[in-house]
């Protein structure tokens, strides 16, 4: 495949950056893959990698357990690049010493650099760098040279130029490091001789041609929820086979307001796919009827979806393969180190065994959720579904409080697209990463009019988040907030109070269930 004529591969020594050091490296326009340390020698030798480059990790080089690579790998011939627990490894491993500091040096630090060496060239002398350690490189092995130092650390980086060696004791793929892309692009394109041939429209071609070689005659089947990741699998399938693809879009009536429509409309009309809609939305409801508990209600949805999705692939006789909306975040954190297009059929997202798939398609299984994003726009897939907020799987569902009924579903679905309508009017839906209305089962005295009312209470939620692991509350200007809340209560029967949760995650959650 092109775009992995040029990879890099990042060895993860269980650095915090490890994914975004990938999402660094392809932002330079260079594919790279990223596996564990312990990937074998020879695999990294029949991998035709341009470059290697070790994450940093939580470990000292000279514990007993700590994480080690083959000192095989310096000898292929392919430049390395060790960031901090990385360059310690590999100044420990080729003969020099690392020893361990009384204070933890972290943040941001004044860095002393010479320009003439490969990795600083066309760097300012002095910039600001990201330290995160304890120990640090105190001697530098036979070959090496000190090209950056600090006030606090004698090796900021070191160089051996005859064998494409480099070590950076801080971390220059985050934005604390005011000239690290700089950096990293000086090893990828100097020391690797990388072109910068990367592009989402190379992968989006080389992936149609190559599903259309790897599906051949046969059929698949996809589960299209509307979210970014499946629609964008979808289409790169429908692109290659066509007609041989048949998307199964399970409407249980928990979806926002008008996104059922907006799903039909875009994949059967616009891309005219084989899209089966099974609308649903009374099943599901009969199934959560005087349910309240949240965990029984996720059960309860997830164990509907699975059963109506089973009896609608019945219908269609054989089909062989399984079409998933996999990304690569997915594939990293479940520890699975090959990124094969299809591969052995396992069960995935609770799908049922007995459909028969022979197997499973991911085509996105190489790609950040950035990168999703982009591939759909090559796509054409229309703006408004690929900036689509997440939505969790049981939909609105654990965005009410309580039981779920067909009239809280009503409110919930307009108080929501309000505030949805006024990010958007604000420009704000691309700066908050996730927003949302929730159906609290509070109710209060309020007055409306003349009248005495007493009825439900709307939390508006907004957070800013780079990983969804952790979150803030975002900082949504007043009087957005002040319009929102006008026009839900103005606009919107049986809902008298907003309120606006300012909870961060820890120690919230994003979802209020």
């Amino acid at each position: 495949m092109e775009m992995k004529n040029e990879a890099v591969l990042i060895l993860d020594f269980g650095g915090q950056y490890s994914q975004l050091i990938a999402r660094r490296v392809r932002e330079c326009h260079v594919y790279c893959e990223l596996k564990s340390y312990k990937t074998p020698v020879e695999e990294i030798r029949q991998g035709g990698y341009r470059g290697i480059i070790f994450t940093g990790g939580p470990n000292s080089t000279y514990e007993k357990d700590a994480p080690k690579c083959d000192r095989k790998i310096f000898e292929l011939g392919i430049p390395v690049l060790g960031i901090c627990y990385g360059a310690q490894l590999m100044a420990q491993t080729l003969g020099g010493k690392v020893k361990s500091s009384d204070v933890k040096q972290y943040g941001k630090t004044e860095l002393e650099c010479n320009t003439s060496s490969l990795i600083f060239h066309a760097a300012r002398p002095k910039s600001v760098c990201w330290m995160s350690h304890t120990d640090y490189i105190s001697e530098v092995p036979h070959g090496f040279k000190i090209t950056a130092i600090s006030d606090t650390c004698p090796v900021v980086a070191m160089e051996d130029i005859k064998r494409n060696l480099f070590g950076l004791q801080f971390h220059p793929e985050v934005e604390h490091t005011s000239e690290g892309m700089l950096y990293l692009r000086n090893f990828l394109y100097n020391s690797c001789g990388c072109t910068a041939a990367w592009r989402m429209s190379s992968f989006v071609t080389d992936t149609i041609d190559r599903l259309k070689k790897e599906i051949g005659d046969k059929r698949v089947l996809c589960a299209l929820s509307g979210g970014v990741d499946s629609s964008v699998a979808a289409l790169l399938i429908h692109k290659a086979v066509g007609k041989q693809l048949t998307c199964i879009f399970v409407d249980h009536g928990l979806l926002r307001k008008d996104e059922g429509d907006q799903v039909e409309s875009v994949f059967r009309r616009q891309f005219d796919m084989n899209l089966i809609r099974v609308n649903a939305q009374e099943r599901f409801l009969t199934k959560l009827a005087g349910v309240s508990d949240p965990e029984q209600k996720r059960k309860i949805i997830g164990e509907e979806f699975i059963r109506v999705f089973e009896d609608e692939a019945k219908k269609l006789g054989r089909i062989e393969y399984l079409c998933q909306g996999t990304i690569y975040p997915d594939v990293v954190e479940s520890g699975v180190g090959e990124a094969a297009v299809i591969k052995s059929h396992h069960n995935v997202g609770g799908l049922p065994e007995n459909v028969g798939f022979g197997g499973i398609i991911e085509p996105l299984r190489d790609l950040f959720k950035d990168e999703v994003r982009q591939a759909g726009l090559e796509l054409g897939i229309p703006e408004y579904l690929v900036w689509r907020q997440p939505f969790p799987g049981p939909g609105l569902a654990v965005r009410i409080m309580g039981e779920i009924t067909e009239e809280k579903l009503a409110i919930l679905k307009e108080a929501d697209a309000i505030m949805r309508e006024e990010f958007a009017e604000h420009g704000l839906d691309r700066t908050v990463n996730q927003y949302f209305a929730v159906l609290t089962g509070n109710k209060s005295v309020g007055v409306m009019g003349d009248g005495r009312t007493y009825e439900y209470t709307v939390a508006l939620r907004a957070v800013t988040t780079n990983d969804f692991m952790t979150a803030d509350w975002a900082r949504v200007p007043y009087e957005v907030l002040e319009k929102i809340s006008n026009r839900i209560i103005n606009e919107v029967e049986h809902i008298n109070r907003i309120v606006y949760d300012i909870t961060s995650k820890p120690p919230a959650t994003i979802e209020w269930e």
